[in-house]
């Protein structure tokens, strides 16, 4: 969506760009018009999936880390436990069958998580990067909510929802804005580049974004659901080089289709670098088919690409659903 001239823009000290109804990107785009899409429809190369629903899931996690530890277990798509200085949290959790509006209606899970519910230690926080339903699951939200009561944080204009669902301690956040998260954490909302919309005419009226998760040791980066953009050069020149970046390297293809609001696997891998991370994990792959690129094709194209980049290239760690990963420290 192209901004009108009355959008307050994002300057160093403000948030979002917005006109007070909408939120816009730094680069804002077009939305794909009905010929686009229905041209993308006609056309589908859909590459290769499979059910994976039965493959077990790994053992459970620790219930906590200690002081200056860090540890990250991709659950599945942008579902990721991050366990950073004795604090578990979880990102976009999503663990119904479907992301959709109904339990039978949406794209279906092909993956199973790599966690079971019942085996996640205590959440403490929850962040949300946007609305579509493969990243704001309200039944997993709700569940987290009664068993475990963390705090939850969103992007500007998304509380409603939640607390529609009786759903409490919901904290918003505009671009560039934080909150404390326990004694020696924060939450930083960062920019993405992308895009809201859950029903019938409410397309980018709530605001989409990334994280930090900032401690002594260092910040992690979780991107959300993402394009290419200049975000990732702004947070790099804000908060230094990041100790882990989540980076989201599928439903790439089409490119004419995705390309504005969903990075490839190359320009995750280039994000990377821009974000001088210590290691990277790539996560929205393998789980619910929402493009054209197969289950695994993700991670092969990201694997080629950094094979013939050359040297120092960025490190990404590419664990299995459900295995943990101890980060060292800075």
């Amino acid at each position: 969506m192209v901004a009108p001239a009355s959008v307050r823009t994002a300057d160093a000290g403000g948030g979002a760009p917005t006109d007070g109804k909408r939120f816009f990107n730094l680069e804002p785009f077009e939305e794909h018009g009905f010929g686009a899409m229905l041209t993308w429809m006609l056309n589908r190369d859909r590459g290769t999936w499979e059910d994976r629903t039965a493959v077990a899931s790994a053992p459970p996690p620790p219930r906590r880390v200690g002081p200056g530890e860090l540890r990250v277990t991709v659950i599945g798509h942008s579902t990721v436990l991050v366990q950073l200085d004795g604090m578990n949290i979880l990102t976009d959790p999503i663990y119904s069958d479907r992301a959709g509006p109904l339990s039978w209606l949406g794209s279906k899970r092909m993956r199973a998580p790599g966690i079971r519910f019942e085996d996640l230690p205590v959440i403490d926080a929850v962040v949300v990067s946007h609305n579509h339903y493969d990243h704001l699951d309200l039944p997993t939200l709700e569940r987290l909510a009664v068993l475990h009561q963390p705090r939850f944080f969103v992007g500007l204009k998304n509380a409603q929802l939640l607390n529609d669902a009786g759903i409490a301690n919901v904290t918003e956040l505009d671009w560039w804005q934080t909150a404390p998260l326990g004694a020696d954490l924060r939450i930083v909302g960062v920019p993405a580049q992308h895009w809201s919309k859950r029903g019938l005419g409410d397309d980018f009226t709530t605001l989409w974004l990334g994280f930090l998760i900032e401690s002594r040791a260092g910040y992690v980066y979780f991107a959300g659901d993402t394009g290419w953009g200049p975000h990732f050069e702004q947070i790099a020149d804000r908060f230094g080089p990041a100790r882990l970046a989540l980076l989201p390297v599928g439903a790439f293809r089409p490119r004419f289709i995705m390309e504005r609001a969903h990075m490839s696997p190359p320009e995750a891998a280039d994000a990377a670098a821009v974000l001088q991370a210590t290691t990277s994990i790539p996560i929205h792959y393998g789980t619910f088919a929402l493009g054209d690129d197969g289950q695994d094709e993700p991670i092969t194209v990201l694997c080629e690409y950094l094979d013939a980049t050359a040297l120092p290239r960025p490190t990404f760690v590419l664990n299995d659903f459900g295995v943990g990963f101890d980060a060292a420290g800075p």
